[in-house]
């Protein structure tokens, strides 16, 4: 790892936290893209955002990583109005969803990037600019030798660190135990946090966590589901 001249931790090998696998989008998921990503999307431009700009207003914000089909952030954003949302998703038919699912109750606290997150935070995201960053249930990559490419690492802890704003919250959830524990392991080690339940807990599900369809499905299997809080407090 490395860093700009502004401290802002960079990755000199980059691997990624996922495997681009385009599923085929239903046809109203394309017209989405036709008609809503001038309104909904932001196209990466590799240079910092003003967010102020971009939502018309001062407000918090909450970045998503890895939003899925969206369900989660449509109903957040629709039950925290107060607050501006923006979505990082690589994945072409979840974002499609999402901006119908907007585009329907014409809401006017999100935008969406499909791009990669780590680029995203880079590049486009402003230092101490975010109240919160939530990742529920990113890809586990179960196998050991796979492990490494866990987006919740040290190095992208660091750059998440770095885009807080005091007080910040970032929100894990993960139905996968192995990556729970490794999850509680990176944040206990990190400096500058703080976890909001105590050393070492995980939390129950907070409201504003919607259960999913995806969640749902992995209760049914057996799985448990894990949720850690960890504030931002400053190296």
């Amino acid at each position: 790892m490395t860093t700009h001249n502004d401290d802002t931790p960079t990755f000199q090998r980059r691997i990624r936290s996922f495997v681009l696998r385009e599923g085929r989008m239903t046809p109203a998921q394309q017209r989405a893209f036709d008609d809503h990503w001038a309104r909904f999307g932001l196209d990466y431009a590799g240079q910092p955002r003003d967010l102020e700009a971009t939502f018309g207003r001062r407000a918090p914000r909450v970045l998503e990583i890895g939003f899925g089909n969206g369900e989660a952030l449509a109903w957040a954003s629709e039950n925290d109005l107060d607050r501006d949302y923006v979505g990082v998703e690589v994945h072409g038919p979840g974002v499609g969803r999402l901006m119908n699912a907007l585009a329907a109750r014409d809401a006017r606290n999100v935008r969406i990037y499909k791009h990669d997150a780590v680029e995203v935070l880079e590049h486009e995201i402003a230092p101490g600019s975010l109240a919160e960053v939530r990742i529920w249930f990113p890809d586990p990559w179960h196998k050991k030798r796979h492990n490494k490419r866990r987006l919740v690492q040290p190095a992208f802890v660091d750059l998440l660190a770095s885009r807080m704003a005091p007080g910040g919250l970032l929100h894990l959830a993960t139905d996968w135990e192995p990556y729970a524990e490794h999850m509680r392991e990176t944040m206990e080690a990190a400096a500058g946090w703080r976890n909001r339940v105590g050393p070492g807990q995980s939390a129950e599900r907070p409201a504003w966590r919607v259960e999913t369809h995806f969640e749902r499905r992995g209760m049914r299997l057996g799985h448990g589901v894990w949720d850690f809080l960890y504030e931002w407090h400053g190296a």
